[in-house]
């Protein structure tokens, strides 16, 4: 074998693959780099699709397992209005969770955190740290400024 393995996030999403597809374009600038449907006209049956670069690949079919918070896609986002961008995109149909953690519509779980935060749960001082990972723990959609005077 010469070709290298490749490692994707496999999604089945029970005849909603479409309309979860429509929502990631816009709420992440997903490209869709496959199709494939079931005869010429038929309906969608699997996409190969990517979300910043991670690759996944989506299937329409009824049926199957539920979601659920075993497994969530994590964002790493720089700054409170996307955090916020985000946040409000995902949970408008979907649901709130706790620290920076929320599902989709279709119940895929999302943590969407800044990249400052790091700063703050991080802090050599041991005070300051300990007062941000409580302040974390209060939080549902995760707030920069709630962490300043961890600083």
């Amino acid at each position: 074998m010469t070709a290298t393995p490749i490692l994707r996030t496999f999604l089945w999403f029970p005849e909603k693959l479409e309309e979860a597809l429509a929502f990631y374009r816009e709420t992440f600038g997903a490209v869709v780099h496959s199709e494939n449907r079931l005869g010429p006209e038929g309906p969608l049956f699997t996409a190969d699709f990517s979300i910043y670069g991670h690759e996944f690949i989506g299937l329409n079919w009824a049926g199957g397992p539920a979601f659920n918070d075993a497994i969530s896609l994590s964002l790493s986002v720089d700054g409170q209005d996307e955090v916020d961008r985000l946040w409000n995109a995902i949970t408008a149909e979907g649901k709130e969770g706790q620290c920076g953690w929320c599902t989709d519509k279709w119940g895929v779980s999302w943590q969407v955190t800044p990249i400052q935060m790091r700063d703050y749960l991080g802090n050599p001082n041991p005070e300051k740290a300990a007062y941000a990972n409580a302040a974390l723990r209060q939080m549902t959609k995760i707030v920069i400024a709630d962490f300043t005077s961890a600083r």
